[in-house]
């Protein structure tokens, strides 16, 4: 059954009064966390504890504590869930793996989460480990994992939580191409978001349960479609796509809640700078009566938990040492923001990708490629320390040379932009190339101009290449370069080339030079 959408506002009234079987339920919600347990700045990455004292930092686990305490005194009834990809983002998640994670999603209280693409970054056993640390169920619903002893019997598809004598059904989502996001391993295979929930639908049904909220990290298109193609879904909880809805918002993506029928879909943007709010009436049949809310800013006006402070900054005690060390000074913010560096020429793209291809030019490389979606952050101006440049690229990638025909280096380009209104992290990012896209085109028609060196590139003739190890080995729909010639994914970490090439480039000045040229957008 299609549904239509609908863009109505804060909330949708679809009868009048409240019958005495009515039920009233808040979804508290997050989603995007990226281990942001600390405070961050505008910029979404670390923000110094005297501009937290300022008033000038937003987010931290320590002002979600007592968001969500005050939240759930106010509500009738509540749930706190979570749209995936908690992991991955800060040097807390590469110390700590998934038990940091663990242990404040716990203290939190979540009823439950999806699993993201980002929880399968270091493959099935440390989600593992997460799943067998939390006291909530974690959930995915489209994918076949039978096969994966690791997940199989412990992951679940949907999950049934008693609220008020009320039963909410939760079904979980994940990306479709997560195979290509992340590193799930070869016994998870990955299905259709609206078939799988569908039949976790006619399975909650079947139980008596009929009212189901779906945790989706799939993003807010995917998300509509679901709803769209679906029935007996009343609220989408959204994650993937960085989503900011907000009705009173001019700048926000979409109202909050977003209708498509009679779902409504809910996002609050990433990194804990937002608690979402959903206040939704049920009537007797689980029909949605009424839906409002909206995201909750976490900022100097919510105070943070004494107790959550002191025990982050016990856990930060490890990665001082290593993240305050002054690596180099920026003359000028650097701008790596995911709405610039998904769809157009960035200044962080620019760096890193002359930082990859400086560290190796002497072997004959003559281009290098940076997804997009590996640029976590800016860094502002002044002084850059490590844990800043950790933040903007923090998956502990390695540099990979290899070599590929020029044919092959079109077709991984027209793979980076096939995807641009998503926002999809393949965009590339490069240096020692040049080249125009056509956003008017059908994805794979895209891309011309292209300038390897100054000339046009020679589609018969091999090039060296530098990339991280991610996208060489396929990550982001790179396919194409699986099979490369002479390829090396052992370089050294990202993180580490970048900083030494702005430190070897003090004070560094950020730029763009035109080396993309975007029309038909």
């Amino acid at each position: 059954m299609m549904r239509t959408l609908m863009t109505t506002g804060a909330a949708l009234a679809l009868t009048a009064g409240a019958a005495a079987a009515d039920f009233s339920l808040t979804i508290l919600h997050t989603n995007d966390f990226h281990a942001r347990f600390e405070p961050i700045s505008r910029f979404d990455s670390g923000c110094s504890a005297e501009d937290n004292a300022a008033g000038e930092c937003f987010g931290g686990t320590a002002r979600l504590v007592t968001a969500v305490e005050e939240a759930r005194a106010r509500a009738e009834n509540s749930i706190l869930v979570d749209g995936g990809d908690q992991f991955q983002g800060t040097l807390f998640y590469t110390y700590y793996k998934g038990a940091m994670v663990a242990e404040f999603m716990n203290k939190l209280g979540y009823d439950g989460m999806t699993v993201g693409n980002h929880e399968f970054d270091d493959g099935p056993e440390v989600l593992r480990g997460f799943m067998d640390s939390v006291n909530f169920p974690v959930l995915m619903s489209n994918a076949d994992f039978d096969g994966e002893e690791l997940l199989a019997g412990a992951l679940q598809k949907s999950a049934v939580v008693e609220v008020g004598g009320e039963k909410i059904g939760m079904i979980g989502l994940t990306p479709e191409d997560t195979d290509e996001l992340a590193s799930p391993g070869p016994n998870v295979s990955f299905t259709d978001p609206a078939a799988a929930v569908q039949g976790e639908v006619d399975k909650l049904t079947a139980m008596g349960v009929n009212k189901i909220v779906v945790l989706s990290h799939s993003g807010y298109g995917v998300d509509q479609e679901v709803a769209a193609n679906t029935t007996g879904v009343d609220v989408i909880v959204g994650g993937h796509s960085n989503t900011y809805l907000n009705s009173n918002d001019e700048d926000a993506e979409g109202p909050y809640p977003t209708m498509v029928g009679n779902t409504a879909i809910i996002s609050a943007y990433a990194y804990g700078k937002f608690l979402g709010e959903l206040n939704v009436v049920f009537d007797d049949a689980g029909e949605i009566v009424s839906a409002a809310g909206g995201p909750l800013i976490m900022d100097a006006e919510v105070a943070e938990d004494s107790d959550t402070v002191a025990r982050i900054a016990e856990l930060a005690q490890p990665l001082d040492e290593i993240r305050n060390m002054v690596v180099a000074e920026a003359a000028d913010a650097i701008e790596g923001d995911r709405s610039v560096c998904r769809a157009m020429e960035c200044a962080a793209g620019n760096l890193i990708a002359d930082a990859m291809l400086a560290r190796v030019a002497d072997q004959g490389v003559q281009v290098a490629i940076q997804n997009g979606g590996g640029i976590r952050a800016s860094i502002d101006a002044g002084e850059v320390t490590m844990g800043e440049v950790l933040t903007v690229l923090p998956f502990q990638n390695t540099l990979a040379t290899f070599e590929v025909t020029g044919e092959t280096i079109v077709a991984a380009l027209e793979n980076g932009v096939s995807e641009v209104e998503d926002g999809a992290g393949r965009f590339p990012q490069v240096a020692g190339i040049s080249f125009t896209v056509d956003l008017s085109q059908e994805p794979g028609a895209r891309v011309s101009d292209v300038m390897v060196g100054g000339a046009p590139i020679d589609m018969a003739a091999t090039y060296g290449v530098v990339s991280n190890n991610y996208v060489r080995n396929g990550g982001d729909g790179y396919a194409m370069f699986r099979d490369a010639m002479n390829a090396y994914d052992f370089g050294p970490d990202l993180a580490d080339v970048t900083a030494e090439y702005m430190a070897e480039n003090a004070p560094y000045t950020p730029y763009t030079d035109g080396r993309i040229t975007v029309i038909g957008n």
